[in-house]
């Protein structure tokens, strides 16, 4: 193709998915039916894996869910159940360990099936100033909120590449958009982790495996006691946010193949105007949300022996 067609083919496409964006501000996606569809939700023992699990159940999906916590595990599959699931597995699987991810798909792919939703949800947080976060749980962080992104991928991705069917869904953060005081690590696994979907996101679209989506998550901070402590200082534009509103618009997304979700929606311009402002612009605007003071009331969940 020469230069004139491959010009008039991209101007043509340019304008067709811009326009297409603007239509879908208006008019909602037609949803997708998750019925009969395998999930797989890690950190589905509390939270917002909680809140997907159930709620793909009450759709009719297949829900398999892992967590490193089996009470927490039990009480999801509970919920699961009492909300229609027809179908919900449980496996305790500590995600840092690759290995034991292997291990565990493994055994999902026998006992269940290849999975076609994978919703990488599990996360942890220290809360800490850099120099004040011990050596372990830093690289603890980066096990759970980014590795273990690639050994789910390595393990359930071939089968949706196969079939050119699947949905990629990582839960990331607005932290992964924008570094903040006390949370380096948290910020550089979620960077990462936004890096890493849109990468694997790309490989897919140049394999022109058009059925095999991705959806990348980034919330602002949600009330589900893992930033317990936390206020926010504008609350009024950007407040701490519904778990139920968060699991509820993550599910809307990934039924209308929705590649990128920001909550609230402020975050799309704030995210637009760190794009070209100047840093100490920028620098204002986090003052004036107290971004820079945010995690000095920090005290997170307590910990259980």
């Amino acid at each position: 193709m020469n230069f004139f067609l491959e010009t008039l083919q991209f101007t043509v496409l340019l304008v067709y998915y811009l326009l297409e964006s603007l239509v879908f501000l208006v008019v909602p996606r037609r949803k997708k039916n998750v019925s009969g569809e395998i999930v797989l939700i890690t950190g589905a023992g509390s939270g917002i894996g909680r809140l997907l699990a159930v709620k793909f159940a009450s759709l009719g999906a297949t829900v398999v869910l892992w967590d490193i916590n089996q009470e927490g595990l039990n009480c999801t599959v509970r919920l699961a159940r009492e909300n229609g699931a027809g179908r919900v597995h449980s496996y305790v699987c500590d995600c840092s360990k690759r290995q034991e991810v292997y291990r565990v798909a493994d055994q999902v792919k026998k006992e269940v099936g290849d999975v076609s939703i994978l919703i990488n949800n599990a996360g942890i947080v220290i809360g800490k100033s850099f120099l004040d976060s011990p050596d372990s749980l830093v690289e603890k962080t980066m096990e759970v909120n980014t590795m273990a992104h690639f050994w789910t991928y390595k393990a359930f991705l071939p089968a949706m590449v196969a079939a050119n069917h699947g949905h990629l869904v990582s839960i990331a953060s607005c932290a992964g958009l924008c570094g903040t005081s006390k949370a380096a690590d948290y910020c550089a696994s979620k960077f990462a982790a936004v890096g890493f979907a849109e990468s694997i996101d790309m490989e897919v679209r140049a394999l022109r495996k058009t059925g095999v989506k991705t959806t990348i998550v980034c919330p602002y901070l949600i009330n589900t006691g893992m930033f317990d402590g936390v206020i926010s200082k504008r609350p009024y534009i950007l407040p701490i946010l519904d778990p139920e509103y968060v699991a509820e618009r993550i599910i809307t997304a990934i039924r209308q193949n929705q590649e990128m979700l920001f909550i609230p929606r402020i975050m799309y311009v704030l995210y637009f105007l760190k794009s070209f402002l100047p840093v100490k612009v920028s620098v204002v605007l986090l003052e004036y949300f107290g971004n820079l003071d945010v995690m000095n009331t920090f005290k997170g969940q307590p910990k259980k022996e």
